[in-house]
């Protein structure tokens, strides 16, 4: 299947576009640094992007570990006549199975996965845009295949342009809870949850030092990642899965995500905690930009202190932390732990998309649509989910 065959036709209850493109010029560069002021200027406020495609998260992880991985960046700039950026793509190039093909970057390590959109354009994008965008990826990078994975189909408000394209649901939804202006601490979480949570909380509140933080100094943040790169490797292997966050340059890159400070004086990375003063209690970290708080990363103590559900308890006090401050959603990161259950009702579906940019790329992409299908089967079954994970702990 050709790109253009991709391409073809949007749904029926969608309005028409333009067929004319209103990008005008494309270019691609392949460091980093060459792009920051573009890439900045796109990532703020006034436009469309989430945190997981910020300069400062994304600049990290290909130096420390996209390198290792021999992944090579990719990114796409488009303008408009006036030479305005209309959007920026940050992707990162694999070669394999005899092709080029083009990712997200972040690997993992990112939830969700989208361009970065000057906001008037992303209300008005078309397929012809994205006919146009593609063709010059294709012509100019030589890419055969662009592999869109677990991009959200709406963020803050306002539709994603690359749900216009051909997709499939990604094998993960991503539990998600929303809040309403002015609700009220039982509205976001029911009271008997509460309740039982502060009456656990009460044991934990008995130890010397107790407390709820955000850290902020280099130093608590520090002592903090230190002791989740102790404790995570432990309860990782309890149960029977591999400790991704030894994988080479993973824990440089959350070390120097985690102390970059962006513009706006906060971290690329947040990092919620409870503490006493002989005992780091709960990690819980993850990405914010003022609209959601997204999780990444989490663990707990290993002391008799776990059994008070010290998880569950930062839980409830990050959601009051980001609803007080009018935030008006939270995610706990893909996958479907009863743990996420118990604070999100809602599942937001993901989407990915596979392109193919060349005849060479057309099998590959069938490939990639086959896996990405077959593993929400698995994921959706407890029986498969089970077995799968039984083998990959055989083969571990």
């Amino acid at each position: 299947m050709t790109m253009a065959a991709a391409m073809q036709g949007r749904k029926a209850d969608t309005p028409a576009w333009s067929q004319s493109s209103r990008i005008a010029a494309i270019d691609i560069f392949n460091d980093i640094d060459e792009v920051e002021a573009i890439w900045r200027s796109l990532e703020n406020q006034r436009h469309l992007s989430t945190p997981y495609q910020r300069l400062d998260f994304l600049r990290p992880w290909q130096k420390l570990v996209g390198t290792r991985e021999g992944v090579q960046p990719l990114i796409v700039v488009a303008y408009d006549r006036d030479r305005m950026p209309l959007l920026l793509l940050p992707l990162v190039l694999k070669r394999g199975w005899g092709t080029r093909s083009a990712h997200f970057m972040g690997g993992k390590h990112a939830t969700f996965n989208m361009a970065l959109w000057n906001r008037d354009f992303a209300t008005v994008a078309s397929r012809a845009d994205l006919n146009a965008l593609f063709a010059s990826i294709r012509d100019k990078a030589g890419v055969d295949v662009l592999a869109f994975e677990q991009q959200p189909l709406a963020w803050q408000g306002l539709p994603n342009p690359f749900a216009l394209l051909p997709h499939q649901t990604s094998p993960n939804d991503c539990p998600t809870m929303t809040f309403a202006p002015g609700s009220t601490d039982t509205m976001r979480i029911s009271n008997s949850v509460r309740r039982r949570l502060k009456g656990k909380e009460r044991k934990l509140k008995a130890l010397p030092g107790y407390r709820y933080q955000i850290a902020t100094a280099d130093a608590d943040i520090k002592r903090l990642l230190d002791a989740f790169f102790r404790i995570k490797p432990q309860r990782m292997a309890e149960q029977g899965l591999p400790d991704v966050f030894a994988e080479p340059g993973v824990e440089d890159f959350i070390r120097t995500a985690c102390t970059t400070l962006l513009p706006d004086g906060g971290r690329a990375i947040d990092i919620h905690a409870l503490e006493s003063d002989e005992d780091v209690i709960a990690v819980f970290a993850g990405v914010a930009d003022g609209h959601r708080f997204s999780m990444m990363f989490n663990t707990y103590t290993l002391s008799a202190s776990s059994r008070f559900s010290p998880g569950l308890i930062l839980i409830r006090h990050i959601v009051d932390h980001y609803a007080e401050r009018g935030y008006r959603a939270l995610d706990l990161g893909i996958g479907s732990d009863d743990y996420k259950k118990l604070f999100c009702k809602t599942n937001e579906a993901i989407f990915d998309c596979f392109i193919p940019l060349s005849p060479r790329g057309s099998a590959v992409t069938a490939i990639m649509s086959s896996v990405s299908r077959a593993k929400r089967v698995i994921k959706r079954s407890p029986a498969l989910s089970h077995l799968a994970q039984r083998l990959r702990y055989a083969f571990r």
